[in-house]
């Protein structure tokens, strides 16, 4: 491969945008485990939130993810490799970073943490509603009263 080819390549899979519109691949070689990649990443986004049983797996095939990209793009930096194969390292990587992309957008994958935001918050309104309604809010119910008196 000549050196501007593989500049080409290189910016390709750089670029912000590369992945829109890009398929995730169906099966993908990570670490040399065929992985059927199409599907683990439909299969963990039709869920609404990720289960804490999941989520040790997913963290896992982020990570084998993220160093499977890496290895093809230094294969495409430095290896003597063909036009042909890099234009397949190149796909591959966009593929790659689309399932990141998919995965990285999952819903909450810690319940616990969802769970203790959301009393959190209940407990926050209530506060609000408890200060309103004995009078402690000025700006929600002390101001109103003074403009309405006979």
């Amino acid at each position: 491969m000549k050196e501007y080819e593989r500049k080409q390549l290189l910016e390709r899979i750089g670029r912000e945008g590369a992945t829109v519109g890009a398929e995730i691949p169906d099966r993908i070689e990570v670490q040399g485990e065929p992985v059927d990649l199409r599907e683990f990443v439909f299969e963990i986004k039709r869920r609404d939130t990720v289960p804490a049983g999941e989520r040790e797996r997913v963290d896992q095939a982020k990570t084998n993810l993220r160093r499977e990209r890496i290895r093809r793009k230094d294969l495409i930096e430095d290896g003597d490799i063909s036009r042909e194969e890099g234009e397949r390292q190149a796909q591959a990587i966009i593929g790659i970073d689309r399932a990141l992309n998919a995965l990285e957008n999952l819903g909450p994958t810690n319940l616990e943490a969802e769970i203790e935001a959301q009393e959190t918050a209940d407990k926050k309104r209530w506060m609000s509603f408890l200060k309103q309604a004995l009078g402690h809010d000025q700006d929600s119910q002390g101001s109103h009263r003074s403009s309405r008196s006979p």
